[in-house]
């Protein structure tokens, strides 16, 4: 009710981020899944791709590969990615930018540095989130948001600035149509910055700063680049910036748990063992499609 005091969630785990290497043999940067932490419910995983500087000819991504049974967001800070999928959507996602995928019952998927940076050279620095549907929602029809960087809103308090790409923060909503309520915020919190937003209790919350240092809670808990925190219960979250020093920045992230059993193997993610050997069936049958290359994108 108005005028109770908010609950500000604290730290409940930190995680370190680990390098690992993906797709066609780039390096990520991942807090989960990984050894003890499968994933956070409702996210699957968390990579932050790069950043780095590619020569002319060293830049790799993910070619075609299929996913079923939950959704992919690639969110780029820095270059240009390529995507295309077996649904017919096609198109680049440059800085700012934001590909929402919906891959529910499957789509054969391709993303790629673009073409220029693979000719060229050039640096490219992102993030790829996987969100989890529920059981009712796993064999949806496939569905692809692209979102410019023009259409992600922004706002600012004092010395807090968020991009806000879905849910809503500081009076921002953001463009994406999630399938379920999510959050996924894009912070940026100059020295001395801090602040307190609302966060709905039956969310899980995780932050992960990516520069300088970010505080977090009403103690004097903070976290560096690498660095995740799952946030414990409560209705706020309270964000600060480094006491001295550049300006953090961090994702936050938040949604309602499924709490539905995971079977997941590579791009699957399912309920049941029987539901991953039909998607497997399904794709090495053809039911996904193939993405048809009638031209190539610029």
């Amino acid at each position: 009710m108005a005028g109770e005091a908010q609950a500000v969630r604290e730290v409940a785990r930190r995680v370190a981020a680990h390098r690992q290497r993906e797709g066609a043999g780039f390096i990520v940067r991942r807090p989960f899944p990984t050894i003890g932490l499968s994933y956070v419910d409702p996210f699957l995983l968390l990579d932050e791709m790069g950043p780095i500087d590619y020569g002319p000819g060293e830049a790799v991504g993910a070619p075609d590969h299929p996913h079923r049974g939950f959704e992919t967001v690639t969110y780029v800070l820095e270059g240009e990615m390529e995507h295309e999928d077996s649904a017919g959507h096609r198109g680049a996602t440059g800085p700012g930018a934001v590909q929402w995928m919906t891959a529910g019952a499957g789509v054969v998927h391709s993303e790629m540095p673009s073409r220029r940076i693979r000719e060229a050279g050039g640096r490219l620095h992102g993030f790829q989130v996987w969100v989890n549907l529920p059981a009712r929602l796993k064999l949806v029809q496939p569905r692809y948001q692209a979102i410019v960087a023009s259409r992600v809103p922004e706002a600012r308090q004092g010395g807090a600035s968020v991009r806000v790409i879905a849910g809503e923060a500081l009076g921002a909503r953001g463009a994406v149509q999630t399938q379920l309520p999510i959050d996924f915020h894009d912070w940026t919190l100059e020295a001395g910055a801090d602040l307190t937003l609302p966060s709905p209790a039956d969310r899980q919350a995780v932050v992960y700063v990516f520069s300088g240092a970010v505080g977090l809670g009403a103690g004097d808990s903070e976290l560096h680049e690498g660095e995740m925190a799952i946030l414990g219960p409560g209705d706020a979250v309270r964000l600060r910036g480094p006491v001295r020093g550049a300006a953090g920045r961090a994702l936050l992230l938040a949604g309602a748990p499924l709490r539905e059993p995971v079977a997941r193997f590579g791009p699957f993610v399912m309920n049941t063992e029987a539901e991953l050997r039909q998607a497997m069936v399904d794709y090495q049958s053809g039911r996904m499609g193939e993405i048809a290359r009638t031209a190539r994108l610029d």
